[in-house]
């Protein structure tokens, strides 16, 4: 049976102490919550001690979870664990977390004391926690750059006092980690009593390697792993959850443990706590970031539409990822190119694509990248100049708050070398839908807009209007802009030259099906 790896996230305390990262009580309640669906195992909620909003939060979060065990930090102080203990005492699964520096450069410089006296200090304040929780986290501060004899001697001692769970931290992430790996397999090995307690790491980010020194110490005995969503944290940051927790995923056979997290709410979980804390994570973060399953590479999307774990080691919906991207530019290729075309629902004949394809590695040199509208452009540009089918010649459309929304629309429709005089009026929700409504009529033709955006051009009450929609037709999706002071006008003529386009499409389809059959 594979060993479990336990999560203890920090999230909440450790990473809100990122600058600015600060998050109210709602805000905290939220992440929580939300921390729990996710599967970690243990929360540690903040730090009672350091103020009364703090001690407020982890009141309320552990009167609020259901599973998940509840942690409060404190130093080695009775006012600290009294503290951390009035604020967690009502959790399901309560945790006391004390922390007291055990390296050298800590003790004398920090403390002011001696190895002996901190020594005493962690056994009694360990002792007296005890009395109030059966579950206690002891951490040796600064443990990547202690004395190892010295650093067992205090663990041993700290399990003898009460102590179930041992943390050892890279607290200021000085450790590499082969090191680090060796450091854990010491105290592993050395401390007499280790099996009474489950050994944690708490890795910092000082020299990018808090989530390599984490795994290290998976693969020496460590069994809980202390991290941030997104890798928040003080200075540089912590061991990032996600990616710890997808590498034992990714890999099981290497580290051959197993754990709680539901994976497939990391990419949630992240935007959340990233909108409420203000930090945006990188665009080529792992596992999370923007461009983790996101191909521009020619090569690489050939690659991927073919079969996608020639490229992606995990599926972008194991983390809660719809879907991955091929993202348009300069160096993609035919096939993500004409995938993307077909995507969009244009059904074009093989010399067209190729044309297009010259016209958009074109484009490409001048944008960075090819948005689907650029696309879209790109295949209508051929039909922008072709004469209108339909010519609006006059629309009025009234509405109130007591009145049903009407519209008259008149058209002139010139087809076969004649023209006609086309006026239909309709009723709908408002008067826009209205005047949709008349011009179906008129037209005859099944096309659904399929979506509408309005924005001001200029300033003023009189300001102009730019309406932008799209409109599926027949399988192919065209669009349509429009200005104009009155907003149903900007409407109208944006439709207008949405079904101009489709006809226009229709016709020089069929015209390239004749030819091709000649």
């Amino acid at each position: 049976m594979k060993d479990k790896i336990l999560f203890f996230d920090t999230t909440l305390r450790d990473g809100e102490q990122s600058p600015g990262a600060s998050m109210n009580l709602k805000e905290k309640l939220l992440v929580a919550s939300q921390l729990e669906v996710l599967g970690v195992d243990v929360i540690e909620a903040g730090f009672p001690i350091s103020s009364p909003g703090d001690f407020e939060a982890v009141h309320e979060i552990a009167k609020k979870l259901k599973k998940t065990t509840v942690a409060g930090l404190a130093r080695a102080d009775k006012k600290d664990i009294d503290a951390v203990w009035g604020a967690v005492k009502c959790a399901k699964k309560p945790r006391i977390h004390i922390f007291l520096s055990t390296s050298d450069l800590h003790i004398e410089k920090k403390l002011n004391k001696t190895r002996s006296q901190v020594l005493e200090m962690a056994v009694k304040a360990v002792k007296y926690a005890k009395t109030l929780c059966k579950d206690i986290e002891f951490s040796a501060e600064d443990a990547g750059r202690s004395d190892m004899d010295y650093l067992c001697k205090v663990v041993e001692a700290a399990i003898d006092a009460g102590a179930t769970t041992i943390n050892i931290p890279d607290t200021v992430g000085y450790t590499m980690p082969l090191e680090f790996g060796q450091k854990i397999a010491q105290v592993m090995k050395t401390v007499p009593n280790i099996s009474k307690a489950v050994i944690s790491v708490h890795c910092h980010n000082d020299l990018g390697l808090a989530v390599a020194n984490s795994l290290a110490a998976i693969e020496n005995g460590a069994r809980q792993i202390e991290c941030t969503v997104n890798g928040i944290g003080e200075r540089a940051g912590n061991a990032a959850l996600e990616e710890i927790a997808m590498a034992i995923n990714i890999r099981p056979h290497y580290y051959n443990v197993s754990h709680n997290i539901n994976t497939k709410e990391i990419y949630k979980t992240s935007k959340l706590v990233s909108g409420l804390t203000g930090i945006n994570v990188q665009v080529n973060k792992a596992i999370v970031g923007a461009n983790a399953f996101a191909h521009e590479s020619g090569v690489h999307q050939d690659g991927v539409l073919k079969d996608r774990s020639t490229y992606e080691i995990m599926r972008p919906q194991d983390v809660g990822v719809p879907e991955s991207s091929l993202v348009l530019g300069k160096h993609s290729g035919r096939h993500a190119f004409f995938n993307r075309i077909k995507s969009l629902g244009y059904k074009l004949p093989e010399k067209n694509m190729q044309e297009l394809f010259e016209r958009f590695k074109v484009l490409a040199d001048k944008k960075k990248v090819i948005f689907d509208d650029d696309i879209m452009a790109l295949i209508e540009e051929n039909v922008e100049s072709q004469k209108e089918i339909y010519h609006l010649d006059y629309q009025s459309a009234s509405s109130g708050t007591a009145t049903i929304p009407t519209a008259t629309v008149r058209v002139s429709s010139a087809k076969d070398g004649k023209t006609q005089i086309l006026q239909e009026a309709a009723c709908g929700t408002g008067p826009v839908d209205a005047t949709f409504r008349a011009i179906d009529k008129i037209t005859k033709m099944d096309i659904k807009l399929t979506s509408f955006n309005l924005k001001a051009v200029s300033s003023g009450v009189d300001a102009l209007g730019e309406v932008t929609l799209k409109a599926e037709y027949a399988g192919s999706i065209f669009m349509g802009r429009g200005t104009s002071t009155d907003i149903v006008e900007a409407s109208v003529k944006a439709y207008m030259q949405a079904i101009n386009k489709a006809i226009s499409f229709e016709q020089k389809t069929l015209e390239n099906k004749r030819s091709a059959k000649q």
